[in-house]
């Protein structure tokens, strides 16, 4: 069974926040903040609300400043707002309508429509996550994929040059994958890409990036990172999966990996000569790491 969404509901009205609670909670989990201020801090930590209840008349921080600064973040714009307001003219509705709320509550509360309308929004808005995860992620894996790859690397790549520092870029390819899925049968090869995909986020900070190329191969990108602080997690990607041995299987692979320059000019520069170096890790023997000139 899947877990329930989670409801963030803010109002500095303890009787407002036990009449929305007592809507929605037999259909949802539930968190609770007394001001703008702190519906922020609980809509940026984790785990994230799907849907937030907001008061517009607040002390201090009002609903539309708060919405307002919601929809500023890349982190919290795509959580749905319902505004819940004692106000009703068109002109208040409107405002908050074009702030980026997807709906509209007003007071005294109805149970019944604030429970339709969370279940249509939350609804919705599990929709489009699943639409994201299924356009940006690869669905063995779960690592990105190679267009959402392509898309943030590039961006990445103009940001390291235009601002002078280090980024790096692997390519790394499983050794002799053929031969796994020809000796072992496919089931069994994609139970290794997941293994090797667990060892690529594992120790991965939040700046930086694993993807799915294609196949049995792998770009990630250490950003921003010094040239000694690369080696060494290349290094340490080597030989973690030396060591998986899944279904007591022998799993290597070789890298090569290249720092960005200005000679590149853009990602599809930095892959080029990444990919260059992976084909002579492959040459010089495999279950090796190699530096792009």
């Amino acid at each position: 069974m899947s877990e329930k969404a989670l409801v963030l509901i803010v109002d500095d009205s303890p009787t407002n926040l036990q009449v929305l609670a007592s809507c929605v909670k037999n259909c949802h989990r539930i968190k609770v903040a007394t001001s703008g201020e702190q519906c922020l801090q609980i809509a940026q930590a984790s785990p994230q609300p799907d849907l937030i209840l907001l008061d517009v008349e607040m002390p201090g921080m009002n609903g539309y400043e708060v919405c307002e600064q919601l929809k500023a973040s890349s982190l919290t714009a795509s959580i749905p707002v319902i505004f819940v307001t004692a106000l009703q003219g068109d002109e208040d509705e409107r405002r908050g309508l074009e702030l980026g709320a997807v709906d509209y509550i007003t007071k005294p509360i109805r149970p019944a429509i604030v429970i339709a309308r969370v279940n249509t929004h939350i609804t919705l808005k599990l929709q489009r996550d699943k639409l994201n995860k299924m356009a940006f992620y690869d669905q063995l894996t779960g690592l990105y994929n190679r267009h959402y790859l392509i898309d943030v690397a590039t961006k990445k790549v103009a940001r390291s040059l235009r601002h002078h520092y280090d980024l790096w870029v692997l390519m790394i390819d499983i050794d002799h994958f053929k031969q796994i899925n020809d000796n072992y049968g496919h089931p069994m090869g994609d139970d290794i890409l997941k293994k090797v995909a667990e060892v690529l986020v594992l120790d991965n900070r939040t700046e930086d990036l694993a993807a799915r190329f294609g196949g049995e191969e792998f770009v990630v990108m250490f950003d921003p990172s010094d040239d000694s602080d690369a080696v060494i997690k290349a290094q340490r990607i080597l030989k973690k999966i030396s060591k998986l041995k899944p279904h007591n299987i022998s799993v290597t692979v070789s890298i090569g990996m290249a720092k960005v320059v200005a000679e590149d000019g853009n990602f599809e520069g930095v892959l080029k000569r990444a990919d260059q170096a992976l084909y002579r890790a492959k040459d010089n023997g495999r279950n090796r790491l190699e530096i792009a000139r």
